[in-house]
C-alpha cells in the first residue's frame, strides 16, 4: 500500500495526498448517514493528473488482485444516497475533484460553456449571468454542489419543466476511463448521429463507469423577466389541475412548478420562524411558479394575472401572491428550499426521490399515505417538490415524541418497502434526481426489470472489468 500511496504523491504532490488526521470531511455524506474510512483522499488539479491516478491503481490492481482497491469520485459531497463516500474497509481512494474548478471556455454565439467537474454549480450561473447568459440548472446545494457530481447523478432542480435534467444540458464530456484512457468528447454539438451516444452512458453512471473530468453545457438567454407566485390549493388534484392550466397560459415561459404540502411549511415555520410565509397556513398545499419572459416584465405579469385569475375562477386555487421585486421572490424560494433544512432539525427521516406520471400523483400520495398511517401509528408525511416534472420529495417523519434514530431503525425497511410498492404500481421510479448510490442498490434489483439490470451488468463488466470504479453503487456486480 505505501508504495501505491508513495506513487499517487508523485502524480499529485504530497501536499494534496490526505491519510492522517480527520478526514471527516471527505469520508462522511452529507446527511451523516454513513461515516467510512478511506485508505487516502487524493486531489489531482487536472485531467491528466487523473488520468495518472486511474492507471495506477488498475495497474496496483492487477499486481495485485486481492487488495481490495478502488476509487471513490468526489465533487461537493452532497451526495442524497451515500454515492460519493468511501466504505469502512480502509482500501477506498476518495478522488476529490475540488481543485479542477477551472471555467475554461465561453462560446456566447454557440451558447455553450465548458467547465471542469470541480466547479461549483452557483460558480457557473454567475459566470454565465457575467456574460448575459443563463445556465439554467439550479437546486438548494447549488453554494456547494460541483458539476462533475451533478452529471454523475443527472440532478434535476427546479428548472426541468422547462430546461431538463442536466443529461439534457449537456452536450459533450471529457472522461478518464477504467483504463486510465482520456476520452476527449467536448463537444459543442447539437448534432452528432456517429455512433454510440457514449456521453449519455456516463452520464448518471455515479462514478462506476469512468470519471467525468470535464463538460460542455448549454446555456440560454437571460429572459427579459422572471416572476415567481404563490398560490393556495385545496388538494393536489387542483394542483394538478393549476399546472395544466398554466402550460396554457404560460407555454415555454414555465421555469419552475414546486408543490409544498402544509405539514412541511409548518415545519419551516417552526424552525425558521424569522422567515415568514406570503400567504396564511391554511390550505392543505401550497405550490410555487415561476414565469420566465423574453418580451418583458409588464408582459410577464399580466400572464401571471390572467393565469391566475382563471385559477380562482375555476376553482383550482383558493387565494395567491405575486412577487413585487426580487427580494420577494428570493423569500418565496428561500421557504421551498428551507424544507430540508427544517426537516433535519426535526430529526432523522426517511426520505424518498420519487417520480410517477402527474397525472397519477393525487391518487398516489392517498392511497400511501393511507397505507403508511394504517402501519405506524401518528407517522408524518413531508411531501414536496417538483410537480412540473413529476418528482416528489416523499418523505417519512417519525411520529411527534417518538426518538427518531429508534424509529429508523424499526421501521426504514417497512416505509421503503411500501413506499416503493406504491411508485411501482403507479408506473414510477424509486429515483427520480439524487441517484441509486449505495441506499437503494438492493431496491433497484427488486424493481429494475431483471433485463436492464443484465444489461447494465454487461456494461459495467465490459467498461470496468476490474470494479475499480466505486463499486458497489448502483449496481452489484
Amino acid at each position: 500500500m505505501q508504495t501505491l500511496l508513495d506513487a499517487l504523491r508523485h502524480i499529485v504532490g504530497a501536499a494534496h495526498v490526505y491519510t492522517d488526521g480527520d478526514l471527516t470531511a471527505w469520508e462522511q455524506d452529507w446527511r451523516k448517514r454513513s461515516h467510512g474510512k478511506a485508505l487516502a483522499v487524493v486531489r489531482p488539479a487536472c485531467t491528466d493528473e487523473v488520468a495518472q491516478v486511474v492507471k495506477t491503481c488498475a495497474a496496483f490492481c492487477q499486481e495485485h488482485p486481492t487488495s481490495g482497491i478502488s476509487l471513490v469520485p468526489q465533487g461537493g459531497n452532497t451526495s442524497l444516497a451515500v454515492g460519493a463516500t468511501p466504505d469502512d474497509t480502509g482500501r477506498q481512494i476518495v478522488l476529490s475533484l475540488q481543485r479542477m474548478n477551472t471555467i475554461r471556455s465561453l462560446d456566447a454565439d454557440n451558447l455553450t460553456m465548458t467547465a471542469e467537474a470541480g466547479c461549483v454549480l452557483q460558480n457557473l450561473q454567475d459566470y454565465a449571468e457575467a456574460a448575459q447568459l443563463l445556465f439554467p440548472l439550479s437546486l438548494a446545494a447549488e453554494g456547494t454542489c460541483t458539476l462533475g457530481g451533478n452529471l454523475g447523478t443527472n440532478a434535476g432542480g427546479t428548472q426541468v419543466v422547462r430546461y431538463g435534467n442536466t443529461r439534457d444540458l449537456c452536450l459533450g464530456l471529457e472522461v478518464v476511463t477504467a483504463q486510465g484512457e482520456v476520452w476527449h468528447g467536448l463537444s459543442g454539438l447539437r448534432k452528432d448521429n456517429t455512433g454510440y451516444d457514449l456521453r449519455d452512458l456516463f452520464i448518471g453512471s455515479e462514478g462506476t463507469l469512468g470519471i467525468i473530468t470535464a463538460a460542455t453545457m448549454k446555456l440560454y438567454p437571460l429572459p427579459a423577466a422572471q416572476l415567481t407566485a404563490w398560490a393556495a390549493v385545496p388538494s393536489l388534484a387542483h394542483a394538478v389541475q393549476l399546472l395544466g392550466l398554466t402550460h396554457r397560459h404560460l407555454g415555454a415561459g414555465l421555469t419552475g412548478f414546486e408543490v409544498m404540502e402544509q405539514f412541511a411549511l409548518s415545519l419551516v415555520v417552526q424552525h425558521f420562524p424569522m422567515l415568514g410565509t406570503p400567504l396564511p397556513l391554511d390550505s392543505a398545499f401550497f405550490v410555487l411558479l415561476e414565469n420566465s419572459d423574453h418580451e418583458s416584465e409588464t408582459h410577464a405579469r399580466t400572464q401571471f394575472e390572467q393565469l391566475l385569475e382563471t385559477a380562482l375562477n375555476e376553482g383550482c386555487i383558493t387565494d395567491a401572491v405575486v412577487a413585487e421585486n426580487l427580494s420577494q421572490a428570493r423569500q418565496m424560494w428561500h421557504l421551498r428550499e428551507s424544507i430540508p433544512l427544517a426537516q433535519a432539525r426535526e430529526g432523522l427521516n426517511i426520505k424518498h426521490d420519487i417520480s410517477i406520471p402527474v397525472s397519477r400523483i393525487p391518487e398516489f400520495v392517498g392511497v400511501t399515505d393511507a397505507l403508511l398511517q394504517q402501519a405506524i401509528a401518528g407517522v408524518r408525511l413531508v411531501n414536496f417538490g417538483h410537480l412540473g416534472d413529476g418528482n416528489l420529495h416523499y418523505n417519512v417523519q417519525a411520529p411527534a415524541g417518538m426518538d427518531a434514530a429508534v424509529f429508523l431503525r424499526a421501521h426504514e425497511k417497512q416505509v421503503n418497502t411500501l413506499v416503493f410498492d406504491s411508485v411501482a404500481a403507479f408506473g414510477g421510479s424509486i429515483s427520480a434526481e439524487h441517484g441509486v448510490g449505495s441506499l437503494k442498490v438492493g431496491a433497484l434489483e427488486t424493481y429494475k426489470s431483471p433485463v436492464a439490470l443484465a444489461l447494465m451488468r454487461a456494461i459495467k463488466a465490459a467498461l470496468d472489468p476490474l470494479n475499480l470504479m466505486n463499486p458497489g453503487r448502483v449496481i452489484r456486480v
